[in-house]
């Protein structure tokens, strides 16, 4: 497995893990009350921040596996790259022009900050799955 494809994994994972986390506090801290009562804010930096140590981590334990192979990035490498990442920043503009959307409205901000991190979520686990099919199954040649 090329070291890209285990960086891949690795963000889906963690991304799933940290989100699930986080809503799982959230949902749990709620209780009976509602829900845009709940405090989030805590929760969400952690979850956040986690992730984003944990990732790291996990990416220099695999370079550093990997050694000399892990600064090698063939044409492939960096196509596959960028199409993950055109993938993915799909749903950073949707979260934007939502969360744009609830201000304008006026929602609260629990629903804007919460809809912005389920888009950056979403887009980490889209582009992610979009890197691991593509060195699963092919690039595919336009």
């Amino acid at each position: 497995m090329a070291v890209e494809e285990k960086r891949a994994w690795i963000m889906l994972v963690v991304t799933v893990i940290a989100y699930a986390g986080y809503v799982a506090v959230v949902l749990t801290a709620a209780g009976d009350g509602r829900l845009v009562d709940a405090p989030y804010v805590w929760a969400m930096i952690g979850t956040v921040s986690g992730a984003i140590l944990l990732s790291t981590v996990l990416h220099i334990a695999v370079s550093l596996a990997a050694r000399n192979d892990a600064t090698r990035l063939d044409q492939r490498d960096r196509e596959i790259s960028r199409f993950g990442d055109h993938v993915g920043n799909s749903l950073v503009v949707i979260g934007a022009v939502a969360a744009l959307v609830m201000a304008i409205v006026e929602w609260d901000h629990f629903w804007i900050a919460n809809a912005v991190y389920l888009c950056f979520a979403l887009s980490g686990v889209l582009g992610s799955m979009a890197r691991i099919a593509a060195y699963r199954r092919g690039f595919p040649e336009w």
